[in-house]
């Protein structure tokens, strides 16, 4: 056998660290981690983000959903806040019987700090609806790091590779279904619709002057390491108390949170001071409205189960909570 002399050796390192980088260059824009889904679906859209901008932390991401993906429901991010941007769609879509005209047309995930040493992910809910088999949806987004923009909008044209893109968009393959709806919103992780919060689960609890009742969760898609919990907090005393803080062996940080609509665009944020239970007041913890918010789920929360909370109030003290898992329906 003839000896590899040592210009070989370099030369062949060398083709393999170019290939390498090739490889990396190849995914190191924004993509989805699943590129294909069904027709007729419900999926968790999972955008993978690489790097910052040029060596710059991200600070947002916003995503613009094309038509076709529907009845979308970001996953919110500790540390993030979060719009949700609404309006109609160009076709009538149905949900369970009902018809539906508009809903969230962008996603946007503000006010974070992802160092460019780092790589996350940030994932939406969302159905496909009325698209036909072989069609390439794309998912514009905007990547910004402080003052740095980067704009990842780019389609091919005619079939044209998307390898040739300087800026891809992230592109979901539609690929066929098998004849039934794969709709898991049965399993769905927090409902952002703004419906009627389900009916009582589980007796009262009395907590000083204060009394709360319809503690609920809605159940999670295997993997979500994000759920939501609500009840209805009574105070039938002369002062004032607050909510200041939640915590629970099923999760690594419960977050009271507050959603507003204001203008066509949904905010989600953080209320680090808790909530004012005024003297005399009802306060209710409802979808689309104030939650709690479970983050780092340790097991998806499954419906017919039960999540233990405790709740620590300024006045009344600790209080121990079980939650009753319910459907994303809240029925």
């Amino acid at each position: 056998m003839k000896p590899i002399n040592t210009q070989t050796i370099k030369t062949l390192a060398l083709a393999a660290l170019l290939s390498a980088t090739a490889v990396a260059g190849a995914e190191a824009h924004v993509s989805f981690l699943d590129k294909q889904a069904a027709q007729e679906s419900t999926i968790l859209a999972t955008l993978q983000v690489p790097h910052g901008c040029d060596g710059k932390a991200t600070t947002e991401v916003r995503v613009k959903l094309p038509e076709g993906f529907v009845f979308a429901k970001p996953q919110p991010k500790a540390g993030w806040e979060l719009d949700v941007v609404k309006g109609d769609y160009q076709k009538t879509y149905d949900n369970h019987g009902d018809k539906v005209k508009a809903g969230a047309i962008e996603i946007r995930w503000k006010n974070g700090n992802l160092s460019d040493d780092f790589y996350d992910t940030f994932v939406i809910q969302g159905k496909v609806s009325g698209v036909e088999a072989g069609i390439l949806l794309a998912f514009p987004v905007t990547q910004m790091c402080g003052d740095a923009v980067q704009a990842w909008d780019q389609v091919a044209g005619g079939g044209g590779d998307a390898h040739d893109l300087k800026s891809p968009a992230p592109l979901l393959k539609i690929v066929a279904g098998d004849g039934h709806e794969h709709d898991h919103d049965d399993m769905a992780g927090m409902d952002m619709t703004g419906m009627t919060a389900a009916a009582p689960a589980g007796e009262p609890v009395k907590a000083g002057d204060l009394e709360i009742s319809g503690a609920f969760a809605k159940a999670m898609l295997p993997g979500q390491p994000v759920g939501g919990g609500f009840f209805t907090v009574k105070n039938d005393g002369r002062m004032d108390d607050r909510l200041v803080s939640v915590s629970s062996p099923a999760s690594g940080e419960v977050q009271i949170h507050e959603m507003v609509t204001k203008d066509n665009v949904m905010r989600m944020r953080q209320l680090k001071d808790g909530i004012v239970i005024a003297a005399g007041e009802t306060i209710k913890l409802e979808p689309g409205n104030l939650h709690l918010m479970f983050q780092k789920v340790k097991t998806p929360f499954r419906q017919g189960e039960t999540v233990p909370v405790t709740l620590t109030f300024e006045k009344a003290g600790k209080v121990d909570l079980v939650l009753q898992v319910l459907s994303a329906q809240g029925k």
